[in-house]
């Protein structure tokens, strides 16, 4: 329940409790009124002999009446100001009794009186949004604590494989230069996937512990884009990968180039770890309409809709399977996603036909330029 939403629930129920304790009270006036001048008009109408009760009564109330409208106002006021003080206070405990329940017992719904029927409603959605965001963060939880022991399974494989061939080549003097050379290069491969798998685990612990922030500069994004895909050189040539580039020349645009580069490095490595083999990665940048839109294209299997949905969310993986070499953390797109945010962009993803294809748009103002 915001602050806004408090408020008004605060002054509904204030002024319907002032509302109500000015009617009781006029009410109470109003009747004692019609009683006195009835019992007024009927004093005057009727000879009296001075010695009856209701005469002595009568005739003293006439002569103090001052005196007793004042009591008889106070005595009223008295009344229906102490039972309102104590109505307003048992709305409050029963405000603290549903709150306290509100977060012991979540599973319940929240009820209240009419009066606070509204209140009841909003704590009720309090109620909804309480269980949503834990479940999803006991979800989240759980992924990370999955992929925290599959990385550690991850890490002993390529260690031991490193370890073995080291071992090998430590024991055994005799063997060949060929066989020696292979020997390292499978430790190297190994080795580094190692290092990979280690900047997982850092890459874990920052998008947990930090916040993102910018460090803004102008830079030429054509350039930035074209050293980019020159360092991707090796991973294209892997897979047999070719890549068309389409961009207008020289590009400027204000941005974090350290962050925004992390995007294009985590959408290009996406769609080489999950391209067919001997297929074409089409990358584009255009500017149209005051939007500055960076989009990557790649053939490979189609994404099913159900993680499409989920594709931006930190630890998922679209290959849930261990033995990929190219498997990362789930945290590429996660902090992808989170970095065009903050440059006031949004990053989209869509797959048919056996297309892959994530488009970026980044607002692009004159002050960009």
């Amino acid at each position: 329940m915001n602050k806004q939403t408090t408020n008004q629930l605060s002054e509904q129920l204030r002024r319907r409790l002032l509302y109500r304790f000015i009617f009781s009270y006029l009410l109470y006036v109003g009747i004692g009124g019609f009683l006195f001048l009835l019992v007024y008009w009927y004093y005057h109408t009727r000879m009296w002999y001075g010695y009856e009760t209701f005469y002595i009564v009568i005739s003293t109330l006439e002569r103090f009446h001052e005196l007793f409208m004042i009591l008889y106002l106070l005595i009223g006021a008295l009344i229906f100001g102490y039972r309102y003080l104590s109505k307003s206070c048992a709305y409050l405990d029963e405000l603290l009794t549903a709150s306290d329940s509100l977060w012991k017992n979540q599973e319940e719904p929240v009820v209240m009186s009419d009066d606070l029927r509204e209140a009841a409603l909003h704590m009720n959605e309090v109620r909804l949004d309480i269980i949503e965001s834990r479940k999803a963060a006991n979800e989240a939880e759980q992924r990370k604590n999955d992929l925290v022991v599959y990385l550690a399974h991850d890490l002993k494989t390529p260690l031991t494989s490193v370890i073995g061939y080291l071992t090998l080549l430590h024991d055994e003097r005799e063997i060949s230069p060929a066989l020696q050379e292979k020997y390292l290069g499978v430790a190297l491969e190994k080795a580094e996937r190692l290092e990979d798998l280690i900047n997982e685990f850092f890459d874990i612990t920052r998008f947990n512990l930090t916040h993102l922030t910018l460090d803004l500069s102008r830079i030429n994004l054509t350039r930035m884009l074209e050293q980019t895909l020159y360092e991707f050189a090796p991973m294209f040539a892997e897979k047999n990968l070719e890549y068309s580039f389409h961009a207008p020349q020289n590009l400027e645009f204000l941005c974090d180039p350290d962050k925004l580069q992390r995007v294009f490095d985590n959408l290009l490595r996406n769609a080489v770890n999950y391209s067919f083999p001997d297929t074409v990665i089409d990358v584009r940048l255009s500017v149209d309409m005051g939007v500055l839109t960076f989009t990557v294209e790649n053939e490979g299997r189609t994404i099913p809709p159900e993680k499409l949905e989920r594709i931006f969310e930190q630890f998922f993986r679209l290959d849930s399977s261990r033995g990929s070499g190219s498997g990362g953390a789930g945290l590429g797109l996660a902090i992808a996603k989170e970095i065009v945010e903050l440059h006031g962009g949004q990053i989209f993803a869509e797959s048919h036909d056996n297309r892959v294809i994530f488009r970026v748009d980044l607002p692009y103002s004159s002050g960009n330029r």
